[in-house]
């Protein structure tokens, strides 16, 4: 592995940092990502900072600059990474389309397409989910049946979309359709690009464990969407929904960022809360020094797993598989460090921000891929294991 810090990025670091000295007012700092209420004070102050990200070149910085990037390397990505969250900034409003829904439009759209999508979508003016999980359909992807009929020059839509992020408020979505039922499963799929306001579209919240409104469900009820709005070949939507990750490589660094925050502030959270006996603080309690100690020894681990990926990347091999270590690390050690500031708080770890963390985190060995397939694509991909049966 070699993760060194080039001359470029470096100077990226030095231009970033006093951008953000300057532009990072305090009132910009609590923004409350997907969280936020569509009608509330916060959506407009999360847009004004989108706004000013986009406007200095920074809302973005992989994209291609034709379109407000600035074909940002590995390592210049990393840098933006490490120097938004050294100063708790808040990302953009618009991260699903900025990351994982541009790439797409950006290889597959037309040039109509493009112009519509691409500047609207790094301001944050339009914001965008996607609409690829089924109640039936969430790991095998593949075995989605939400249905799109031509008929005419419009596509007419029906089905349901689950675990959708952003989807109280989307103004738009990238879909992922079933268009031949005869054909294999992977080859029978059509991306849309779908107007959230188009009549029969429903979007109903899913309260989590934490009473938050950040998960939607959508219902497709005989929608009618232009064909112009196809992206990329018909049947060919598991080919545009795999570009996700061709750009914002160096986001697997915010994994071990804020991992390793959250367990210094367990640290800190031991050192200051008193022992179970009255003598003390909890951090004096062996045991419990060594659950600490394996909180920071899974932190610093998946530091170690996502700069393995990013070295990768900088020498020219494709980010694969190491991504699903880091993701397997990642959400495993969250678990863990809530468990353990449980553990020092006693009851008082029923209630405030630890408690809302234990319950949150029960979610990251499920969304964004599976602990179990994750697993399988270590053991076949890395360790060269057979297919289970």
């Amino acid at each position: 592995m070699d993760f060194t810090y080039p001359a470029k990025a470096e100077s990226f670091r030095a231009e970033i940092r006093a951008w953000l000295e300057i532009n990072l007012e305090p009132r910009f700092r609590a923004s409350p990502g997907a969280h936020i209420d569509p009608d509330s004070e916060a959506l407009a102050l999360a847009l004004e900072w989108n706004h000013r990200l986009a406007d200095a070149g920074y809302g973005a910085i992989a994209w291609p600059p034709e379109w407000g990037g600035r074909n940002a390397g590995v390592m210049e990505q990393v840098v933006f990474v490490e120097e938004m969250h050294r100063v708790n900034a808040p990302s953009s409003l618009n991260p699903i389309g900025l990351s994982n829904i541009a790439p797409a439009i950006i290889q597959f759209g037309t040039p109509e397409q493009q112009q519509r999508f691409l500047p609207a979508m790094l301001r944050g003016d339009d914001i965008w989910c996607q609409g690829f999980s089924e109640p039936d359909a969430g790991s095998d992807l593949a075995s989605l049946k939400t249905s799109a009929v031509l008929d005419g020059d419009t596509w007419i839509v029906n089905g349901q979309k689950t675990w959708n992020t952003f989807g109280h408020l989307a103004n738009w979505c990238e879909l992922l359709v079933r268009t031949d039922r005869n054909a294999a499963k992977h080859k029978g799929i059509t991306c849309l690009l779908v107007d959230m306001a188009l009549l029969g579209v429903t979007v109903r919240p899913l309260m989590t464990l934490t009473a938050d409104n950040e998960f939607n469900e959508i219902f497709f009820d005989d929608v009618r969407v232009p064909v112009e709005m196809t992206l990329g070949p018909p049947n060919e939507g598991w080919r545009v929904a795999m570009t996700t990750l061709a750009y914002e490589r160096g986001g697997v660094a915010k994994l071990h960022l804020g991992t390793r925050a959250k367990v210094a502030k367990l640290i800190d959270l031991a050192r200051s809360t008193p022992g179970r006996s009255g003598d003390g603080v909890m951090a004096d309690d062996p045991v419990m020094r060594q659950h600490l100690a394996q909180c920071y020894l899974e932190g610093e681990l998946l530091k170690l797993v996502s700069q393995r990926a990013i070295s990768g990347e900088i020498h020219g091999r494709p980010m694969g598989p190491e991504g699903s270590i880091a993701k397997l690390v990642w959400s495993e050690t969250e678990q863990h460090i809530t468990e353990v500031a449980s553990d020092v708080l006693g009851p008082d770890a029923l209630h405030g921000p630890w408690a809302r963390d234990r319950a949150y985190a029960r979610s990251f060995t499920i969304a964004g891929g599976t602990t179990q397939i994750n697993k399988q694509i270590i053991a076949q991909r890395i360790l060269g294991m057979p297919r289970d049966r």
